[in-house]
């Protein structure tokens, strides 16, 4: 059973991806092609690199979370910077690029200068990581040859067109992080380095600007899961995978290995309709002679 997967942006909850693939695998399906916003990109990226599902959560879970943030001096005006994480890629990717990938691929990105959605295939992978998880004003913008690149959900959460066009005949499944509409907005809890003291943070959350910044977190939320809707009703992918991670927030620090797990049985709970799928596309074969 050929596939291409759409993997959408969530932060934190997209180590759920993980689990996704593992049991996609488990079950027979044949991964052909691959596609990724934000985090989704990142896993997309190391699995179209070659590592297994195991070794990307080993990896994953290895890594101390607190350390992933960080500014350097070149960096963009941004809440957050991403030097650890700019460290981790560098040991563990290097300078390989897209033409090192085992697998097709794509990463998604938001341009700031023409207000358009960037697809991103060649070059540096750590480049293009780098930008598609560059979410608006929280992490550094990336001036990659004339773009101003952010975060791939701002215009698109879940890839499916970026997945079909690599393999425009097998079955798009989508991997969708975003809470569904009609429940309330979640803020984003935004780390602050672990040398402040809680006293200071607990006055910042109370001060007018800590306040507003929460109003603008949740607004930001309920755009993202309108845009997420609006765009699986556009791009019609043939099924959808929805981890339930509600729970965990964008920039949670995580148990990974329990975040995995929920992408596992997202799997086990849509494996009948996965199926169907492959299903009606035998009895249409048979149908029209192929």
């Amino acid at each position: 059973m050929d596939i291409a997967l759409a993997l959408g942006g969530g932060g934190s909850k997209g180590n759920a991806h993980i689990g996704v693939i593992r049991r996609l695998e488990q079950q027979g399906f044949h991964i052909k092609a691959i596609a990724g916003t934000s985090f989704g990109g990142l896993v997309a990226v190391f699995y179209a690199l070659g590592y297994s599902p195991d070794e990307i959560e080993e990896m994953f879970a290895s890594r101390d979370q607190s350390q992933l943030y960080g500014h350097i001096s070149k960096d963009t005006s941004s809440l957050l910077g991403l030097a650890g994480t700019t460290a981790f890629l560098e040991e563990v990717i290097g300078d390989r690029t897209f033409e090192d990938l085992i697998l097709p691929c794509i990463l998604t990105a938001t341009d700031l200068n023409s207000g358009k959605e960037v697809f991103l295939s060649k070059g540096s992978l750590i480049e293009a990581i780098l930008s598609t998880i560059a979410i608006p004003g929280v992490f550094p913008a990336r001036r990659v040859d004339g773009f101003e690149l952010v975060d791939g959900g701002t215009l698109d959460p879940v890839p499916v067109v970026a997945a079909r066009s690599l393999a425009p005949k097998l079955p798009v499944l989508a991997v969708v992080l975003t809470i569904q509409m009609g429940n309330p907005a979640q803020a984003w809890n935004i780390p602050l380095p672990e040398y402040l003291p809680l006293r200071f943070i607990a006055r910042v959350g109370k001060m007018r600007y800590g306040q507003a910044l929460d109003v603008f977190m949740r607004s930001f939320d309920i755009v993202t899961r309108a845009v997420t809707e609006y765009r699986l009703e556009m791009d019609k992918p043939d099924a959808i995978i929805r981890p339930h991670v509600t729970s965990i927030d964008t920039l949670d620090r995580v148990n990974v290995h329990e975040v995995v797990q929920m992408g596992e049985a997202a799997v086990d709970e849509a494996l009948p309709e996965l199926k169907k799928i492959f299903i009606w596309r035998k009895r249409l074969r048979r149908r029209i002679g192929l």
